[in-house]
């Protein structure tokens, strides 16, 4: 006898092909698989390959070629500097050394430069290390060599610029060329501030870059390693409660 309004069994087959249809993708695995091993490192999609060692010295490796070539752009970016920034015209009047130009501007024009060429340092040196390290994702070895070496860059481009352009040493210049003469000052930087030009152009470009040309995850499979569908469907069993069982 059945109870009135009692909806219809559902046969064996309409539960296996209810459970087939929407598997549960963080449900535990079977009994009957406890024992299966799970993927060997470095094959489940999206985790990195090798031991945490070998990636460690990896990412070491990434960072110190950021330097290494932050470096190297410093010395050109101190060539361009020297040679683009206005000097400052001094002349030699008596035991006096007087501006030729006193209300120019070519102190701040040699710090425009700077700034201009940090600039395209910092653009070309993310560039760079996107398109070389896009493949394997970037990673923060990237970031922090890319900032590491901008500011190095910058500090050894400063420093060099001094050394290539026109002497410090005023005296001497001065003897040089006699009373009269004229002789150009030594080219600085005014505002110090312009050293961090080319390491933050560089972290905003990066950004950028990654967020919209980088490569994107892939959706992590389940927790317990084994992706959602590989598993065998388990057999469904009689319920010692079911409603054909109940007698009135």
């Amino acid at each position: 006898m059945t109870v009135p309004n009692t909806p219809p069994d559902r046969s064996h087959a309409d539960v296996r092909a209810a459970q087939g249809d929407a598997p549960d993708p963080f449900a535990p695995p079977p009994a009957d698989l406890a024992g299966v091993p799970l993927p060997p490192h470095g094959l489940v999609p999206g985790e990195p390959v090798g031991t945490p060692g070998e990636r460690l010295r990896d990412e070491l490796r990434i960072g110190a070629l950021a330097v290494l070539a932050g470096l190297v752009v410093g010395v050109v970016m101190a060539v361009l500097w020297a040679w683009l920034a206005p000097k400052v015209p001094l002349i030699v009047d008596g035991d006096r050394i007087l501006y030729a130009d006193p209300e120019g501007e070519q102190r701040a024009g040699a710090d425009a430069v700077f700034v201009l060429i940090g600039l395209g340092a910092g653009i070309l040196t993310a560039l760079g290390a996107f398109l070389l390290t896009r493949r394997r994702g970037g990673g923060i070895s990237v970031a922090v060599g890319l900032a590491a070496g901008g500011l190095l860059g910058s500090i050894g481009a400063w420093r060099l610029g001094r050394w290539l352009g026109p002497s410090n040493d005023l005296i001497g210049e001065a003897r040089r060329v006699g009373n009269g003469g004229h002789f150009d000052a030594s080219i600085d930087l005014g505002a110090l501030g312009a050293l961090l030009v080319w390491p933050m152009t560089a972290m905003v470009v990066l950004l950028a870059l990654s967020a919209a040309f980088g490569k994107r995850e892939e959706d992590p499979p389940p927790y317990w390693g084994i992706p959602a569908g590989s598993l065998p469907e388990a057999p469904v069993q009689d319920s010692p409660h079911s409603p054909q069982d109940r007698t009135p």
